[in-house]
C-alpha cells in the first residue's frame, strides 16, 4: 500500500476518534459536574522498510480537565455541590463504588438517595436511606439530616453522611456517564477534608464555544484526509496506465 494512502487513512480514522471525544462533551455540556475528555495528536513514524518519508497523526486521550464548573445557587436542599477537589461516593453500574462531581440528588420512592441520574448515594455504612420526613438538611461534611413528620423543629436528627472522597487523579479511571472509579478496584477512604455547598449545583466545565468550534475543524480535517486518500488512489491508477503503456 502506498504510504501516503496509508497516512491519509489513519488520518481520517483518528479525525473520527477525536470527533467522538469531542460529540460525547458536547452531550453532556448540560451534565452537572461533568469533566470533559481532552484528547491530543502525536505524530508517529510510519514503520516498514524503506526511507523514512511519512509521517502520520494518532489521536489519543490524554486524561480530563479537572477545573471546575460554574456554580449555580439553586437554593434546593438536595442540590449540593463540592467545594474544590473531591467526589461524592455512588453506586456504579457495575455494582462497584463510584464517584461523581453531579450534586443533584433527589429522593426515591423507596426512601433512597440518588442522583438525578440514578446512582445511589453511598454513607458510611452503605447507601443513605430517608424515612418520611418533613423537610431534609445537608451540612458541609455530608451529613444528613432529617425532620420527621409530624415531629417539632427540634426533633432534626442525623440520619447519615454521604461519603466524600479526594483520591488522587492518576488512580481513577474514566467510566461512562461522567463516572470515575479506582483503577485498581476497590474503595477509596472518606476524607473529611472534602467539603459541600447545599442549594448550590456545580455545571458542566465543557466549554461550548470551543467545543463547537473545533468540531467544526475535526470535520473539515477529515474531510482533507478523505480528498488525500482519493488523490492517492488516483496517482496510483495514473502510474499503473503510465506503466502499462510503456
Amino acid at each position: 500500500m502506498d504510504r501516503s494512502l496509508y497516512v491519509a487513512m489513519t488520518g481520517a480514522k483518528d479525525m473520527l476518534d477525536a470527533q467522538g471525544v469531542n460529540n460525547y462533551n458536547l452531550a453532556n455540556a448540560s451534565t452537572n459536574g461533568f469533566k470533559a475528555d481532552l484528547a491530543a495528536f502525536q505524530s508517529q513514524a510510519v514503520a516498514g522498510s524503506g526511507y523514512a518519508s511519512r509521517v502520520y497523526a494518532t489521536a489519543s486521550s490524554i486524561g480530563w480537565d479537572q477545573s471546575q464548573g460554574a456554580l449555580t445557587t439553586t437554593g434546593r436542599p438536595l442540590d449540593v455541590a463540592l467545594q474544590g477537589p473531591g467526589y461524592i461516593a455512588v453506586q456504579g453500574p457495575n455494582g462497584q463504588e463510584a464517584y461523581t462531581r453531579n450534586g443533584d440528588l433527589h429522593v426515591t420512592p423507596d426512601g433512597l438517595l440518588v442522583t438525578s441520574t440514578g446512582q445511589i448515594v453511598l454513607g458510611d455504612n452503605g447507601p443513605i436511606s430517608i424515612p418520611p420526613s418533613t423537610s431534609i438538611k445537608i451540612a458541609d461534611d455530608g451529613t444528613v439530616s432529617v425532620l420527621p413528620d409530624g415531629q417539632p423543629v427540634q426533633s432534626l436528627a442525623a440520619i447519615g453522611r454521604i461519603k466524600l472522597v479526594n483520591p488522587p487523579a492518576d488512580t481513577l479511571t474514566r467510566e461512562s456517564g461522567g463516572l470515575f472509579q479506582l483503577a485498581a478496584g476497590g474503595s477509596a477512604p472518606a476524607d473529611a477534608s472534602v467539603k459541600l455547598s447545599s442549594g448550590v449545583l456545580e455545571s458542566s466545565n465543557v466549554d461550548l464555544a470551543s467545543a463547537m468550534v473545533n468540531m467544526i475543524d475535526l470535520a473539515r480535517n477529515f474531510e482533507l484526509q478523505v480528498k488525500a486518500m482519493k488523490s492517492a488512489d488516483e496517482n496510483a491508477s495514473a502510474s499503473s496506465q503510465l506503466l502499462q503503456s510503456t
